[in-house]
């Protein structure tokens, strides 16, 4: 049985408190990968990053990526963060941590869980700017990322 966690929230996350809690799991577990996503300051021009979601879809949606990486590999924790509001540059967006026996399972799931949350995940982005903002479309790239998955 893998121990999943998947958490939408206004709060901040603490990584190393996560991580601790996937290497609870056990003596089986011999790798930890964790990805922290960031709010970038866009070049000095982006002032905030508002970022909503359709509560209880996202959520869902974020449980149905994590299920296919559990399905996928031999992993003993996933644990997936998703942040909403108003976040400014450096704050913590998302969070991805897997733990499995081998380090490859482990890297593989948390960049599979990240390129599908990027596409599938339903949040939307906009850009605050010091006299605007701006909601982001989508990017080819991401979606291109996530192909390398699929087949």
């Amino acid at each position: 049985m893998t121990a999943t966690k998947v958490r939408v929230q206004l709060e901040d996350f603490d990584v190393a408190a996560e991580s601790a809690s996937l290497a609870a799991l056990g003596s089986g577990v011999g790798a930890i990968v964790t990805f922290t996503g960031l709010c970038r300051d866009e070049g000095g021009r982006l002032a905030a990053l508002e970022l909503e979601h359709y509560p209880g879809m996202a959520e869902a949606e974020i449980a149905r990526i994590v299920d296919e990486a559990v399905g996928r590999w031999p992993l003993h924790g996933v644990t997936v963060i998703h942040r909403h509001g108003r976040l400014r540059p450096g704050d913590n967006i998302v969070l991805v941590a897997t733990a499995s026996a081998h380090r490859e399972a482990a890297f593989a799931a948390a960049s599979f869980l990240m390129d599908f949350l990027k596409t599938r995940a339903p949040f939307w982005k906009k850009e605050h700017g010091p006299e605007a903002g701006d909601w982001v479309a989508a990017k080819q790239d991401d979606d291109t990322a996530a192909e390398r998955w699929k087949g």
